[in-house]
């Protein structure tokens, strides 16, 4: 796949319980680069995440920020998905992961674009050299560490930081990764995007970051959500292939009229 500087690159984020952190965060994004458009995908929220969006859609995000509602919390994969659709049923060609607390800071998303130009999809990187976590306790860390390094042995590739979810996708990878065959809805479902573009022959390109903590609002991290990530590797490394290449192809018409369904943004 050959590369040029993304046209229209989208940035999704995924939300539940994030309105104090997207005030700032969102003009924060659309500051780094006059042609960075966002959208909100929220299961939800009660706090009225949601509603913080429509409001700034109507001030200085109007035109750039647009927001897709899920009923509940249907899971982060699912999210990532139902925004990548979107996304690439309305005319993106880079597709930015990113999360909606701060731990993804704007300032790397220069470097990002700039390396799309070499790459099919590109990570930043907590464990590459000048990578690295703020505060964050020991056993944190060392989960976060060894899911990485777990993941890396386990499958065979060679990406440094497989469950952090700072990335960024060509549409054409996305389209061929075909989302429809997708099976993890957790945080394990970065380990089975990365692990399936590999497979596919797609060239990745990492970069460091530091990753901080939230600045407002809970983690939505748990033990459960870390143990299903370590135990669906193995149904990748056995099974995730096999799955690819046996899933029927999805009807584009069906998808890109669900795709645009629950959207609000500015006229």
């Amino acid at each position: 796949m050959q590369n040029i500087s993304p046209i229209r690159p989208l940035v999704v984020i995924p939300t539940y319980n994030e309105r104090e952190n997207l005030s700032r965060l969102i003009p924060a994004i659309l500051g780094e680069d006059a042609g960075l458009h966002v959208l909100v995908v929220d299961d939800g929220s009660p706090d009225g995440t949601g509603a913080s969006v429509l409001e700034l859609q109507g001030k200085e995000c109007a035109g750039r920020l647009f927001l897709k509602t899920r009923p509940g919390k249907l899971g982060l994969g699912g999210a990532y998905v139902d925004g990548f659709r979107w996304g690439i049923a309305n005319g993106y060609d880079f597709l930015v992961e990113m999360d909606g607390d701060w731990s993804h800071h704007p300032r790397y998303l220069g470097v990002m674009l700039q390396l799309a130009k070499e790459a099919d999809f590109v990570i930043g990187s907590r464990y590459v050299p000048g990578g690295g976590i703020l505060n964050w306790g020991i056993g944190r860390r060392m989960l976060s560490r060894l899911g990485s390094l777990y993941s890396r042995a386990i499958l065979g590739v060679p990406i440094a930081d497989f469950t952090g979810g700072f990335n960024g996708w060509w549409a054409e990878a996305l389209r061929k990764i075909r989302l429809d065959t997708l099976r993890s809805n957790g945080y394990s479902f970065q380990i089975e995007l990365k692990y399936r573009a590999h497979k596919l022959g797609f060239r990745h390109a990492e970069f460091p970051i530091i990753f901080d903590e939230r600045r407002a609002g809970r983690s939505k991290m748990s033990g459960s959500i870390a143990l299903e990530a370590l135990w669906r590797v193995w149904g990748l490394r056995f099974f995730g292939v096999r799955s690819l290449r046996s899933a029927g192809p999805p009807s584009r018409s069906a998808e890109a009229n669900a795709e645009r369904n629950d959207i609000r943004h500015a006229g």
